[in-house]
């Protein structure tokens, strides 16, 4: 088989690293791809929006299947494109992506089908939003940017003048651009986060095993929110009492949701859970694998991935035996000192061979690329360094071991991920 992978991140990194796996493949190409991706991949210079390019790339080169990991080109209907040309495509079609690509929607579809998540009301006008927030609003509270952000379009509250200061940024300063048009405000949750990635064939749901992603910059959940900083799986606070709740609350009500709506998935469905003293409620959803959740996650699956995709494309993922090892992983992001506000680029890379035929240790290119001989710096999270071990402590040792064989100028990552594995105990 010949593959396409459509991103340029470390989540398409690891995407690329499991295809190589397959038997069943012998040629990779990835859009735009990495200096990382470049191992297993031809990249090719087309970009992620570019649909008509991608799809006359994949004509002319007779690809046999794409595999789009990134969400502006899912929400912005990438596989509508490749189908109507007769492609076969990874992901889910432009009317079920919109479970990211509108906090909005999402929120609607789970008050009407009785998905436990938080309390919320949506607006598309400022002053009413600053009313709400003036007359019945508790705090803390979180406003969120409708549409897509990069991750970053959440503000937790704490004040009345903090929430006037949100509006304004996201609805009338429009920082997050076209995302800010509409916004959700909700009641702020307690709990311990857990991500759980799954499969979906448009009926059948097959979740992968638990993660927990670091969102903030600094150590102790400082500093602002970014893409993630790091990442561990499993989740030891993720139970199976919580699994088998969420199996028959949360994960097959989503798909049967969808499905009812005109709007069935087929591809990843992301979710991001709060384990309240309630009970398991959705924070968001997501349309496609986490990053870096995903570079915790492949390196722990069994199963072939190619297998697990055309089983989503086909309706037959009923039929797919989905299997994790019984071990733990946990990554560190390797970032540009200054992210997520600015940076430099540019640096050499040093030590990237270290990695070579360790085994358990893997090191997946976010913001690289190659610049004569060296490969190097090219974005504020750079590299996500993932060590597996028999268990999360053992894991968490072994990759933050692992970030000492890697220097770049300005390099900085979290001392803390995975810290919540000592509290579990």
């Amino acid at each position: 088989m010949k593959v396409l992978i459509v991103g340029s991140g470390g989540r398409e990194h690891a995407i690329a690293w499991k295809v190589a796996q397959s038997p069943k493949v012998d040629k990779i190409y990835c859009a735009p791809g990495n200096a990382g991706i470049a191992e297993y991949a031809e990249c090719v210079d087309i970009k992620a929006m570019e649909f008509e390019k991608l799809a006359a790339f994949a004509k002319e080169q007779a690809v046999d299947l794409t595999v789009v990991g990134m969400d502006d080109p899912l929400v912005g209907g990438i596989v509508d494109v490749f189908e109507a040309q007769g492609l076969r495509v990874f992901g889910p079609r432009k009317n079920a992506a919109i479970l990211e690509g509108s906090k909005a929607f999402s929120k609607d579809l789970m008050k009407k089908y009785h998905i436990p998540t938080a309390a919320y009301e949506n607006f598309t006008d400022a002053q009413a939003a600053l009313a709400y927030l003036k007359t019945t609003a508790k705090f803390p509270i979180v406003l969120k940017a409708d549409g897509l952000a990069l991750g970053k379009g959440v503000l937790i509250c704490n004040t009345p003048e903090e929430a006037e200061a949100g509006v304004r940024e996201i609805m009338t300063d429009k920082k997050f651009g076209d995302a800010g048009n509409c916004m959700v405000i909700e009641e702020f949750m307690t709990g311990r986060e857990v991500s759980v990635l799954s499969y979906v064939d448009g009926k059948t749901i097959k979740p992968m095993t638990s993660a927990q992603d670091h969102k903030r910059a600094g150590d102790g959940d400082t500093g602002l929110n970014t893409g993630g900083m790091g990442t561990f799986s499993p989740s030891p606070f993720y139970t199976e009492e919580i699994d088998a709740y969420c199996r028959k609350y949360i994960y097959q009500p989503t798909v049967d949701a969808m499905a009812a709506e005109g709007r069935p998935f087929k591809g990843i469905i992301f979710f991001g859970l709060m384990l309240t003293a309630d009970g398991p409620k959705v924070l968001e959803y997501n349309a496609r694998f986490g990053d870096p959740e995903a570079q915790v996650v492949l390196p722990r699956m069994k199963t072939d991935i190619i297998d697990v995709f055309e089983a989503c494309i086909d309706g037959t993922l009923d039929q797919v035996d989905l299997k994790f090892e019984d071990n733990a992983a946990v990554c560190v992001v390797l970032a540009s000192k200054g992210y997520p506000v600015s940076y430099q680029k540019g640096y050499p890379i040093k030590g990237l061979d270290t990695f070579k035929g360790k085994d358990g240790y893997y090191v997946f290119h976010a913001g690289t690329a190659k610049f004569g001989g060296d490969i190097v710096t090219n974005g504020g999270r750079v590299l996500g360094v993932t060590a597996t071990g028999a268990n999360l402590k053992e894991a968490r040792k072994n990759a933050y071991e692992a970030t000492g064989w890697i220097n770049f100028e300005n390099k900085y990552c979290r001392s803390d991920i995975g810290k919540a594995i000592d509290e579990a105990e």
